[in-house]
């Protein structure tokens, strides 16, 4: 009983998030709540600030929508598992903090959440404890997350000694007036430029852009709702979000721009090649992931945001049905995860097969699914843009869709079409059956939203609508005003490399697959490799980043930490008291007639004094009669 509370408050939320949506629809204007005051240490106040915009209305439904269709899949997923009521209430936590990271008024507010959802994914990735990778890979998030934290806040200081406040409002109306100030001399960079800088790789870590990536694919160790709801709804849009929310600030900061174009043009790049030679069905899954922000990440860097959000949304369905049909995959063959022992799946899991194919055919960009709409129209935006780069986002873009296509329909052969690979006892087993009944209804959910959304929502995203009003900035120099005029050959490039990915992954996994196996093996194994191992980013980190960083660490532990500072501090300080009271102990001898004599002492010093050059002090002859004559203030008791 005690999951469907869980499963019922984030249902409440989920139909308060659309009332909220409409209202954005009809009525229009921004609400801003202030809770009251949070930090009011001298010069620097912040307020508990709220700001319910269209921006914060369509993260709520988002968030809310796809945060209870998994609290609804997992009462059934994770029924077995005897910490149902503690995963429930992990899988809750995370959504209120993304819920007050989105509808945060202020900078810090927003770190709030951004810290949240930080400790949220560790317990949810962590939350099998007894098994070693997934303690190691929630390590792994927090740590990478980690430098995009503290970017993060070096960004907040930066604005705070800009703007001398962290309100949004108040931020975004100064933006055109920042002064010109450079940190550094000879650098053509001001202040502004390396705040907005700092934002962006904050942001390249939460959403697992090229170099602070590695976190996302090893974060397939938790639970398959916690997957789809770090990887739909929360965490990794989290980044995205905030650079959209950011936009009356980063449009005056082009080389941040910049460096989000060729940062989300890699790694779209990135993730769809490396998802070819992936074998684990989760990871697959999570590479798309890594491709799909960055589309997103360079359709801010050209600014078109309104792209950007609305891939955003639109990801959010098809990706969260991928995840959860996955985990119906997964649980049915009782925990397997490798696409190479699958197969003849069709039959058997009909109902996943028509989820995974739907949730596949939008992630390709097919036309009439969600994901056409969204992504062939920011990679087709990006070519018309005056920024920088925008060509080469386009033909990169273009490329991953290619790729993207491959390994998803060598996904659905693998698993479903060809005959099975598995044991016998998998398939013949009580578990290989398709979905029950709370695990089927979200997928059957999420399959409709994944034709239907991109079509249904694009007059209110893209193009010059109402809905946005003053939320999203974008400078004149920037605007995009040839969409209505692109060549058709621009318009067909990105659907074309997605249907060559489509036929050439039936050609070499289905009609001639044990030919292509002998190609790979013998003439591109160091292809195969190399993007077998992620292009080696882990392996990079781990010998030339964490060995020596290891080996610091103990050095500076043993000969720093353990030696200087223990040395002049704690245990220095004690050497220091025992060797004084050692000397004490001298003048205590317990004899009288040592006492008188240094009280005799200590009174001829006081009147010869004058004569003695280093006690012409008044002060310090009184000090040094004293510690002469403290012997004396001692009685036998206390000597005792």
């Amino acid at each position: 009983m005690l999951p469907w509370v869980a499963v019922g408050s984030v249902g409440s939320s989920a139909i308060l998030s659309v009332y909220c949506v409409t209202q954005q629809l009809t009525v229009g204007p921004s609400i801003v709540i202030n809770l009251g005051t949070w930090i009011n240490f001298s010069f620097f106040h912040v307020d508990f600030l709220f700001l319910i915009d269209a921006l914060t209305s369509i993260m709520f439904f988002t968030v809310t929508v796809i945060s209870f269709l998994v609290h609804l899949y997992s009462v059934d997923y994770m029924s077995d598992d005897p910490q149902l009521i503690l995963f429930m209430s992990f899988l809750s936590l995370f959504t209120f903090c993304m819920l007050v990271l989105v509808a945060a008024g202020n900078f810090v507010v927003m770190f709030l959440g951004w810290e949240g959802v930080g400790i949220s994914s560790y317990l949810l990735i962590n939350f099998w404890r007894a098994r070693l990778l997934a303690n190691k890979s929630a390590v792994k998030a927090v740590l990478l997350n980690r430098i995009g934290d503290v970017f993060i806040f070096l960004s907040m200081a930066l604005l705070w000694q800009i703007f001398h406040t962290l309100d949004y409002h108040t931020i975004f109306a100064l933006a055109p007036f920042a002064p010109d100030i450079k940190i550094f001399d000879g650098v053509p960079l001001t202040t502004l430029d390396f705040a907005c800088l700092a934002l962006l790789i904050g942001g390249v870590a939460k959403s697992a852009q090229i170099g602070l990536h590695t976190w996302l694919p090893d974060a397939m160790e938790g639970p398959s709702p916690v997957s789809a709801l770090i990887h739909a709804a929360t965490m990794v849009t989290a980044g995205i979000f905030l650079f959209i929310r950011c936009s009356p600030l980063l449009e005056f900061s082009e080389p941040t721009l910049l460096a989000a174009t060729i940062l989300g043009a890699l790694t779209s790049f990135f993730g769809a090649s490396t998802g070819l030679s992936q074998y684990d069905i989760k990871r697959i899954i999570a590479y798309s992931t890594c491709s799909q922000l960055g589309y997103m990440m360079f359709a801010c860097g050209t600014s078109n945001y309104d792209f950007a959000i609305y891939h955003l949304f639109n990801h959010a369905f098809f990706k969260a049905l991928l995840f959860l049909t996955a985990g119906a995959v997964i649980h049915a063959m009782d925990g397997e995860q490798d696409i190479r022992r699958m197969g003849g799946l069709i039959y058997l899991l009909p109902l996943s097969y028509i989820c995974i194919l739907i949730g596949s055919l939008s992630l390709m960009g097919i036309p009439c699914f969600s994901g056409y709409y969204s992504k062939d129209g920011l990679i087709e935006a990006s070519y018309f843009n005056s920024v920088s780069y925008g060509e080469f986002a386009l033909y990169l873009g273009s490329l991953s869709a290619f790729f993207t296509s491959f390994y998803s329909f060598r996904l659905i052969i693998l698993v479903f079409i060809i005959p099975p690979q598995g044991p016998r006892a998998l398939y013949t087993s009580a578990t290989c059956r398709d979905a029950p009944t709370f695990m089927a209804i979200p997928l059957v959910i999420l399959a409709i939203a994944s034709c239907v959304s991109g079509y249904l929502t694009y007059k209110v995203f893209v193009g010059p609508t109402p809905f946005w009003q003053n939320v999203i900035l974008v400078l004149p120099h920037h605007y995009n005003n040839e969409m209505e005029f692109i060549p058709i050959r621009y318009m067909l490039f990105p659907l074309l490399m997605s249907s060559m990915g489509i036929l050439c992954a039936f050609i070499v996994y289905y009609c001639f697959s044990s030919y292509f196996n002998r190609v790979r093996i013998n003439k591109f194994k160091h292809i195969f490799w190399f993007l077998n191992f992620k292009w080696f980013f882990d392996p990079i980190y781990n010998y030339f980043i964490g060995k020596y960083t290891l080996i610091t660490g103990h050095t500076l532990f043993e000969n720093l930490d353990r030696g200087f500072f223990e040395w002049v501090g704690p245990m220095g300080l004690a050497r220091i008291v025992k060797f004084a009271v050692s000397c004490t102990r001298i003048a205590q001898s317990g004899y009288l007639i040592s006492y008188i004599f240094g009280l005799f002492f200590g009174f001829v010093l006081i009147i010869v004094s004058p004569s003695i050059p280093f006690l012409t002090d008044d002060d310090l002859v009184v000090v040094f009669a004293m510690i002469l004559i403290h012997p004396l203030l001692m009685s036998d008791d206390d000597e005792e």
